[in-house]
């Protein structure tokens, strides 16, 4: 639990990093720097896996045939673009918000994907979580609708990678995994440069900023695969809600830009409702 709350408090960070570092860098730079640096953890990785494992080519030929893998690592490289982009206009705590309605969208995914039952109960959570959303968003609020858009489909697209990520747990190794996700997530988060290429580019004092900035980021991931083999996903589950007080706590005293009553109340209400639902499973 201490690994797992050392994950959500790095995640805290990154996030509060990349929306000061927006303010410099486009979110194409961000996310460049990002997994390139991920890359070479993955590799490493890789590295280390297939030395120690015997068929390790086999099992990486075979991880490749399948097509979850590849939707999972997409669905992760379409968060990173969006949620990055949509830091550049969203304020951190509503725009962590709105992302953490994806395990409530996983309760309506999993009843269609994987035939999992839904209570009533459960439901109810999951409209008390929207009605949440409703609250933080407030059409005619000064949330940018762009932004705004963006980070509810990141929000969904995390929930079907999370989704993906159970259906393929025990089929293909952990190593094999982040590094595929590594290398199309940096694909997918670099593509819109193309699209509009960056007019500045960091200096070389800055990159290396933004590299420390990338490394807590697997930092983070490497902080999650420890705890989850040390404890139970039941056990864990409800820590997360944690990184939404962080984000609030970080807007309003770091960031200087504290949400108002209403979203408190909408952030309030996700958060019970996820807690809830966690809860449950464990």
């Amino acid at each position: 639990m201490w690994l797992f709350l050392g994950t959500l408090m790095v995640f805290a960070f990154y996030d509060a990093f990349a929306k000061t570092m927006l303010t410099q860098h486009s979110p194409v730079v961000m996310n460049l720097a990002r997994y390139l640096t991920i890359n070479v953890v993955a590799a490493g990785l890789l590295w280390r896996y297939c030395r120690a494992t015997p068929g390790a080519t086999q099992a990486i030929a075979g991880a490749l045939r399948q097509p979850n893998l590849w939707w999972r690592s997409l669905c992760l490289g379409v968060v990173g673009t969006s949620f990055m982009t949509a830091l550049v206009t969203m304020p951190l705590a509503e725009a962590t918000a709105i992302y953490f309605t994806a395990p409530l969208l996983m309760v309506w995914l999993a009843r269609r994907w994987l035939g999992e039952s839904v209570s009533a109960v459960q439901w109810a959570a999951v409209a008390l979580g929207f009605v949440g959303m409703l609250l933080v968003v407030r059409p005619g609020n000064s949330l940018p609708l762009q932004g705004t858009l963006l980070m509810v489909l990141a929000a969904a697209c995390y929930a079907v990678f999370q989704l993906l990520t159970r259906k393929l747990a025990g089929q293909v190794p952990g190593p094999i995994q982040f590094a595929h996700m590594a290398w199309i997530c940096l694909l997918v988060t670099a593509f819109p440069g193309w699209l509009a290429w960056p007019l500045t580019w960091p200096t070389a004092a800055q990159w290396p900023v933004l590299v420390v900035g990338s490394l807590a980021s697997g930092l983070g991931q490497l902080l999650m695969l420890a705890a989850y083999q040390r404890a139970s996903a039941g056990t864990l589950g409800p820590l997360n809600y944690l990184q939404l007080l962080m984000a609030v706590a970080i807007s309003a005293f770091w960031l200087g830009a504290a949400p108002d009553a209403w979203a408190m109340g909408g952030i309030a209400l996700i958060g019970s409702a996820g807690l809830y639902l966690a809860l449950r499973r464990q």
